[in-house]
This record gives C-alpha cells, sequence and structure tokens, in this order.
C-alpha cells in the first residue's frame, strides 16, 4: 500500500490537491481582502464560506478523478517500458514497444529503447558470430598443430628410429654369417648391435615423451615435473639433480607451458645428448622463474641447431618461452654438454 502511495499517479493526486487548496487560500486572502477593506454590500461572510465549501466538495473529487483517469494511460505505457527492460534483461532483444502515436516525451523514450534493443540485438549477432569464427579458426589451428605434430613424430621415426632398426637387422644378419668364420669380429658387432639397440629404445621412449598429455592435470608444475623426472628414471639410465622450489604459483597457463618446455628439453637429452647426468632446477625469485636445465652429454653447436630448419624442438622450446613472455637462452659446445636457462615473469 505505502509503495503504491509512492506511485507516480498518486504523487500527481498530491499535487493536484496542493494546487486546489492553495488556490483555495488565495481565494479565501482574495475574499477575506474585499469584504474588509472594500465592504461591498452584496459580500457577506457567509458567501464567503458557502464559496469555499463548495470549491472544496465540487472541485476535490473531480480534479482527483480527472487526474486519475489521464494518469492511467501513463501508468500503462511505463508498466509496458519495464517489461520491455525485463524482456531484454532476459535477452529477448527482438522484443518491441509499439507507439501510441501520442507524439510526446514517453514516445521518445519508447523509439530510444527500440533503437537500443536493434543495436543490442546487433552487437550479440556479431559477438556469436565472432565467436563461432573463433571457435573455427581455433579447430583449424588444433587440426594444423595435430598434424604437424603427427608428420614431426613421422619423420622421427624414419630418421631415427626406423634407420636404425634397419641398420640393426642389417648387421645382425652380417653377424650371423661371422660367427663361425670371425668370431671375434661377431663379437664386436654384437657389442655394436646392443648399443643401437639400446639408442634404438631411447629414442622411441622420448617419442613417446611427446605423447604424454599436455596438461598438468590439476596438479602443481612442481609435482607434475618430479612425476616426470621419476618415470624417466624407472625407463633410463639418466641420473637427475632436482632443485625445485615447492612455492612456485604461477597462472595455468604458463605453468602447461613451462612443463611442455621442460618436457621438450628431457626428451631431447634423452634422444640426442647421450648424456648420464641431467640437472633440474626451477628456483623462484623476485619478479621472475627461473628455469635451468644441464647435461654432461656430447654437446652441439647451439647457434646452428637454432638456424637448422630441422631442430624442431628446440624452435618450440624458444617459441613457448616468448608466448608467455619469457626469455630462452641455450649454450651448448660438442663435448662440453647443454645449457638451458629460461626467465618467466610472474
Amino acid at each position: 500500500m505505502l509503495n503504491k502511495l509512492k506511485g507516480i499517479r498518486f504523487q500527481l493526486m498530491r499535487t493536484e490537491l496542493y494546487i486546489i487548496y492553495f488556490s483555495l487560500l488565495i481565494i479565501s486572502l482574495i475574499s477575506f481582502f474585499t469584504y474588509s477593506v472594500l465592504e461591498p454590500e452584496w459580500l457577506s461572510l457567509e458567501a464567503i464560506f458557502f464559496l469555499l465549501t463548495m470549491i472544496v466538495v465540487v472541485m476535490t473529487p473531480i480534479g482527483l478523478y480527472v487526474i486519475f483517469n489521464k494518469t492511467k494511460t501513463i501508468k500503462d505505457r511505463i508498466h509496458a517500458f519495464s517489461i520491455f527492460i525485463s524482456m531484454l534483461q532476459e535477452g529477448k532483444y527482438s522484443a518491441k514497444l509499439f507507439l501510441d502515436d501520442s507524439n510526446d516525451e514517453l514516445d521518445a523514450f519508447a523509439i530510444e529503447l527500440n533503437d537500443l534493443a536493434k543495436k543490442m540485438k546487433d552487437q550479440v549477432n556479431t559477438l556469436q558470430r565472432l565467436a563461432d569464427e573463433k571457435s573455427e579458426y581455433a579447430q583449424q589451428a588444433h587440426i594444423a598443430a595435430t598434424m604437424e605434430e603427427r608428420q614431426r613424430l613421422a619423420r622421427d621415426l624414419h630418421d631415427a628410429v626406423s634407420q636404425q632398426l634397419f641398420a640393426l637387422t642389417m648387421m645382425s644378419q652380417a653377424t650371423v654369417k661371422l660367427i663361425d668364420k670371425k668370431p671375434e669380429k661377431a663379437r664386436e658387432q654384437i657389442v655394436e648391435i646392443s648399443e643401437m639397440a639400446l639408442q634404438a629404445q631411447n629414442e622411441m621412449r622420448a617419442l613417446l615423451l611427446h605423447l604424454r598429455p599436455i596438461y598438468l592435470s590439476g596438479e602443481p608444475l612442481n609435482e607434475g615435473i618430479r612425476r616426470l623426472v621419476e618415470e624417466l628414471k624407472k625407463k633410463s639410465t639418466l641420473q637427475f639433480n632436482l632443485d625445485i622450489d615447492s612455492d612456485i604459483e604461477l597462472s595455468q597457463s604458463k605453468e602447461e607451458h613451462i612443463f611442455r618446455m621442460v618436457q621438450e628439453a628431457l626428451s631431447n637429452i634423452l634422444r640426442h645428448a647421450s648424456a648420464s647426468n641431467v640437472k633440474v632446477e626451477l628456483k623462484n625469485r623476485d619478479e621472475e622463474l627461473f628455469i635451468h636445465i644441464d647435461d654432461d652429454g656430447v654437446g652441439f653447436q647451439a647457434n646452428e641447431q637454432l638456424e637448422n630448419k630441422t631442430s624442431y624442438g628446440l624452435k618450440t622450446m624458444k617459441e613457448r618461452c616468448e608466448e608467455i613472455g619469457g626469455t630462452f637462452r641455450i649454450k651448448s659446445q660438442e663435448g662440453q654438454g647443454t645449457y638451458i636457462d629460461i626467465r618467466i615473469p610472474k
């Protein structure tokens, strides 16, 4: 009830009463002034009180009735505006307000609301189209990345494992023929076959490492890297020295990129370095995360490898690092191992 009394109709009715009673006050003052000062014979106190009473009795209900009926249309139109705005909030941008040809301020407001609804509908359609295009581009990028990864794995299988298996087959066949004629030579070839088989096994393990899930499965970065290293310990002869801080706090996207970079580095060591010892450090600093990975393997010419189109792994690491605003530095010489330093801003 109190809310209704605060509505626009009752406010206008109160305003009408104020106008009536203010007019009554003015008429009263004029009448009493005329009666007291001019003292006309035709004017008496009884006539004044009768006039004022008639004004109150007649004008008050008439004024309220007129205002009540006139404001009904305004109230209905405002209620329609309220319903229209509620529909917009629900996402029904095709809704439209109908004009009653009053050509007043409310009609102008209705036109503006209709224009607003049309603009909102156009913006939603544009956003939906952009979202669809983004989804399509993301799908195409995913397909392209998958195809590129498959081609790289196929190339690696052909260039490394397939050739090694072919060489193992040829050497095995030759060794069988040498066992009776030249047993010493056969024993030497058996040692070479064993070394080549071990290298092929490392190549396969490194390639399988690339097929691991990209994501950390919700676990912290330090735990994910420790788990990765523990699995490599079981499947290789590498000795690991880990120094990883436990209070690493980065965004999920950065942690996933870092995990993949470490994964790529360990894969390269397993495949190419012929190393015995590997060191992995992740250290929290004031405004950055410092990552250091080194091995005591055969090393290589770092600048030549980065420029070489076949050094896909190193380029991928560098691109991932730059994508999250980091810096990538690699140092290596033949026979002196490899050192990788990565700095990622927090």
